[in-house]
């Protein structure tokens, strides 16, 4: 038997289909602590993950069997893939599962701050009628949109803004060729033109804290920055300063340096609409995941 953990929660139907495999032996354990999870690893064929279990060197050392990684998922920065590929552990990932969801939740965060769907929730559960303070909305129509970030996501985004009447550019550090009517511009053009600005880039070396005090700088002072890749592209002491001075009109967080935060000074801002990572949390997005983890793992055990 293949002995599989799935050490994240998975759509309940994938988990059911996994079981239904006769050569595989899933055993579900949900979120277990680092001790419990080297414990738990060290007899495993293969192991799933999703974004909350981070599987470090010091995790992975205890994997005496371990032949494949799968994360239901598009970034991998919560594996360490050097040391999994030091001990000829296969790293997989789901990149094309949940594009679709990310990107509409960029734009539902778009629409949210440009007609103060937050806001005026709360204000009506309160008993208030604030219409004169709610009612100085912003349309998208005809807004310039920058992307940093030109991948599969980016690309999704980038079709329902034009849907929308946007006009795209788009930063990437290498050159792609699209039939999207989109233009390639540099960071700094795509920074000083962009009514909004959202983030579709993993976090790596070459991308940590890429949107610093120099970036904000060179912002429009009305514009709506979205962040809904990794917490580490964006640096959060910076941005915080960029809210509190007035620099940009409103930011949404749905990543953060630590998580869960622990500092809540930015999330505490008026101007931060943030969200608990919930780009890639939609039932369609999950079941999508699901479905090409059971491919890999099927392909890579080939059964």
């Amino acid at each position: 038997m293949i002995r599989i953990l799935l050490a994240d929660k998975l759509n309940l139907r994938v988990v059911e289909l996994l079981r239904e495999i006769p050569e595989f032996d899933i055993v579900e354990k949900i979120s277990l602590k680092p001790d419990k999870l080297k414990e738990e690893i060290r007899n495993h064929d293969a192991a799933v993950v999703r974004s909350a279990v981070k599987l470090t060197s010091d995790i992975l050392e205890h994997a005496q069997n371990l032949k494949i990684i799968v994360r239901a998922g598009i970034g991998l920065d919560n594996v360490d893939v050097a040391y999994a590929g030091s001990r000829n552990i296969e790293v997989r990932n789901t990149p094309f599962a949940t594009s679709i969801t990310v990107a509409e939740y960029t734009l539902a965060h778009m629409l949210g701050i440009c007609r103060f769907i937050g806001p005026a929730y709360k204000s009506m559960k309160e008993h208030k009628w604030e219409k004169g303070i709610l009612s100085k909305g912003m349309e998208l129509y005809g807004k310039t949109a920058g992307i940093i970030g030109f991948g599969r996501i980016g690309r999704e985004v980038a079709k329902r803004e034009l849907a929308m009447g946007m006009k795209v550019v788009y930063f990437d550090t290498i050159d792609i060729e699209t039939d999207i009517e989109v233009r390639q511009v540099t960071l700094d053009e795509l920074l000083t033109i962009s009514d909004f600005i959202s983030i579709h880039l993993p976090l790596t070396e070459s991308t940590e804290n890429l949107i610093s005090g120099s970036e904000f700088d060179k912002m429009k002072k009305n514009v709506v920055l979205i962040n809904v890749a990794r917490g580490g592209v964006v640096d959060e002491t910076a941005l915080l300063t960029a809210v509190q001075e007035d620099k940009i009109k409103a930011v949404a967080i749905d990543v953060y340096e630590k998580e869960p935060p622990v500092n809540f000074k930015l999330i505490d801002n008026e101007k931060v609409f943030p969200a608990p990572h919930l780009g890639a949390s939609t039932i369609e997005g999950q079941e999508r995941a699901g479905l090409n983890v059971i491919s890999i793992l099927k392909d890579f055990f080939t059964v």
